[in-house]
């Protein structure tokens, strides 16, 4: 799929919610500004959450009442740092996990993840790919 603008990446994303699952986790790959943040606006919406969507960077993770965890890994160094500040247990939470840099903690990542890939094809395209 070839999205035109930030508007058409969150409508995609908003779309690609009806697929998901409670206990569902989905992982985020994209370099810097490819757009990961707003699939994950559009995702929430798909959701009927209404908060604002903000990047979780140094948080670690967001939690959207319980339906939705945005996790970013970036500043992980591993599974065992994961670990320890508690981020997997979510994974087991019930609502959906989504996690950008999600390689960053490849080691300690349930099976059965969905993975979505977001490319930047120029300034404002972008390229998703996802299994499902």
């Amino acid at each position: 799929m070839i999205t035109k603008s930030a508007r058409e990446t969150q409508a995609f994303a908003q779309n690609y919610a009806a697929a998901l699952r409670p206990g569902d986790v989905v992982l985020l790959y994209g370099e810097m500004g490819a757009g990961k943040t707003e699939f994950v606006k559009g995702l929430a919406k798909g959701l009927g959450i209404e908060e604002e969507i903000t990047s979780p960077t140094y948080a670690y993770m967001n939690d959207y009442g319980g339906k939705l965890y945005h996790f970013d890994c970036y500043r992980l160094s591993g599974g065992a740092q994961a670990e320890a500040l508690g981020l997997t247990d979510y994974f087991d939470a019930g609502g959906i996990c989504v996690l950008e840099w999600p390689q960053n903690i490849a080691d300690v990542l349930p099976d059965g993840c969905r993975r979505v890939e977001i490319r930047k094809v120029s300034e404002e395209e972008r390229e998703i790919v996802c299994d499902a």
